[in-house]
Order: C-alpha cells, then sequence, then structure tokens
C-alpha cells in the first residue's frame, strides 16, 4: 500500500517536530503550556499544525488508493504532501519563522489535497 509508505514517512516528520517541542521544554524547564514563550509556541504551533492537515491528506490519498488510482499518481500525491509538512514545519518553527517556507509548505499541502480530489472525482467516473 503506497499511502502507508507516505503516513510512515510523514510520521517520521511529526516525531521530529514533536522532538522540537519536548527538547525545548527540557532545556527551558517548561512543563506545561507555554509559560508565554514564542519560541516554543510557534514549535508546538508546527506540532499541531501536522497534526491538523496531515491525517485529511493521508485520508484522502488513501481514497486515491482505493480507487485503484495510479501508482505514478499516488507517489505524486505523497510526495509534494511530505514536502509540505516537511516545508511547512522548519519554516513555521524556526525564529523568526521563514515565511517563504510556511507558505510554500501549505500551497504544498493544499495542492496534494487537490490532487487527491480530483483524482477521487475523475476516478468515479
Amino acid at each position: 500500500m503506497i499511502t502507508g509508505l507516505y503516513a510512515a514517512l510523514v510520521a517520521i516528520v511529526f516525531i521530529a517536530l514533536s522532538a522540537r517541542v519536548i527538547l525545548f521544554r527540557r532545556a527551558h524547564q517548561i512543563g506545561l503550556g507555554d509559560h508565554g514563550n514564542k519560541s516554543l509556541m510557534k514549535r508546538m504551533r508546527a506540532q499541531a499544525n501536522c497534526a491538523e492537515y496531515a491525517p485529511f491528506g493521508l485520508l484522502l490519498m488513501a481514497l486515491v488508493e482505493l480507487q485503484n488510482g495510479y501508482a505514478l499518481l499516488l507517489h505524486l500525491i505523497g510526495v509534494t504532501l511530505l514536502a509540505g509538512r516537511m516545508v511547512h514545519g522548519y519554516g513555521f518553527s524556526t525564529s523568526p519563522p521563514i515565511m517563504v517556507m510556511r507558505q510554500t509548505g501549505m500551497m504544498l499541502t493544499l495542492t496534494s489535497y487537490l490532487l487527491s480530489i480530483l483524482a477521487l472525482i475523475f476516478l468515479v467516473f
């Protein structure tokens, strides 16, 4: 299952974003909340953003695969989603944020959604 490969790779991105939060908390002895620390807030939002957008992208991709979507198309969707989550996560969580990376990451993520949506509509007919 091609979607499984990309789910695993996106999960690695999520683990990396989570590790950035955990390591920052340990280094600054922040147990709960963010204590108003803007760097921690950015890291937390980068992690949360991945948790918000990645599952839906993977769900759409899985639906394309269940509709017998072409392997090349599935890899295109998966690479686009993975790249989007990596670029956005890094650009969002740096201090200061790298806005062009945030924007590019979101565009790649939404492009993967659009590719999946179009494939699902096309595969129904």
